[in-house]
């Protein structure tokens, strides 16, 4: 049965919100993210999460199935890998480069997604998708990215964590009952686990870090924390359920022009010619792989569901039909 699609626009915008908000969330963690503070800060953003959330997801935890919490630790530690690389990569380089560096995800997702399904998405997904990637580096021009430092790798690495996070989100919950609040509680409350447990052993210890935290940037880590987590990985949550990873991959892939909007607004970057360019074909390319993915999906499953139908019950023991 193909999605409502009033419903799927709504999703559509949630993702952009979302990319909005991720954007907004390198030069925020630019702030507050020193190379010795890094699992210090994401153990404090991560530990407020669990905490503020777990009142909203309390009754629903207590009716949980096992291979829920099983699904939901294991994207945990997925996430956790993502946010390690990311933000040790945001200590290391700017945010502007994090922002265009994270946005190669739109390439790898669909590349692992086809892989591991064995059906690869038509030949224009990739060309929407090349054209995004081109847009990124023409915003790097545009921007004056340098050479690849240590950062810039991590941030890259990132984006490949989060291709596989994406992906075994689908695979693990598409098509069964569970429960998306669940899954992203718990999803939040293992990095937490993880990173309050690693704190101590690198870097500074959280309770250092937070006792030196004013009150502007206790607001920055609650915003981290509430909307560039909660809320954002819950509507990611709920969208690749509901849609599919390439497409939620393509929408989350503005993210870079949400950065750059940021930078530009906020942190005193400037846009030229070239990266006026690359900030269209990002939008476009988005667009354009976004529509491509939506009508390859559906034909597929209408194919699916016609072939269903005129499938001709095979015959029960002793040669009788199953109707029969």
């Amino acid at each position: 049965m193909l999605a409502n699609p009033s419903r799927v626009r709504l999703i559509d915008m949630l993702l952009l919100a979302v990319a909005a908000v991720w954007g907004s969330t390198y030069l925020a963690a630019k702030e507050l993210v020193t190379p010795g503070s890094v699992i210090a800060i994401l153990a404090l953003r991560f530990a407020v999460t669990a905490v503020a959330f777990l009142p909203v997801c309390l009754r629903r935890l207590r009716a949980a199935r096992r291979d829920e919490v099983a699904t939901g630790t294991l994207l945990g530690v997925i996430l956790a890998v993502v946010l390690l690389f990311e933000t040790f990569g945001i200590a290391h380089t700017s945010a502007t480069n994090a922002g265009l560096i994270i946005s190669l995800t739109i390439v790898m997702t669909p590349i692992l997604d086809s892989a591991v399904n064995r059906s690869w998405l038509p030949p224009q997904f990739f060309l929407a998708a090349t054209a995004a990637v081109v847009g990124v580096g023409l915003l790097a021009s545009g921007t004056g990215l340098r050479p690849p430092s240590a950062g810039d790798w991590l941030v890259l690495a990132a984006a490949a964590a989060r291709a596989v996070h994406v992906t075994v989100m689908h695979r693990r919950s598409a098509q069964k009952q569970y429960d998306s609040l669940n899954l992203t509680y718990v999803q939040m409350a293992t990095a937490a686990v993880l990173f309050c447990a690693v704190s101590p052993l690198v870097g500074e210890p959280a309770w250092t870090v937070a006792s030196r935290l004013g009150p502007g940037l206790w607001l920055v880590l609650l915003y981290l924390a509430l909307i560039g987590t909660v809320f954002a990985f819950f509507v990611q949550m709920l969208a690749v359920r509901k849609t599919s990873p390439s497409r939620v991959s393509l929408l989350l892939g503005t993210e870079p022009i949400w950065a750059l909007l940021v930078g530009v607004l906020l942190g005193g970057d400037r846009l030229g010619v070239l990266g006026a360019v690359g900030a269209a074909l990002i939008l476009v390319g988005a667009g354009w792989g976004q529509r491509i993915e939506r009508l390859h999906r559906e034909a597929k499953e209408k194919n699916g569901s016609v072939a269903g139908a005129e499938r001709v019950p095979e015959p029960a023991e002793g040669g009788r039909s199953v109707a029969g």
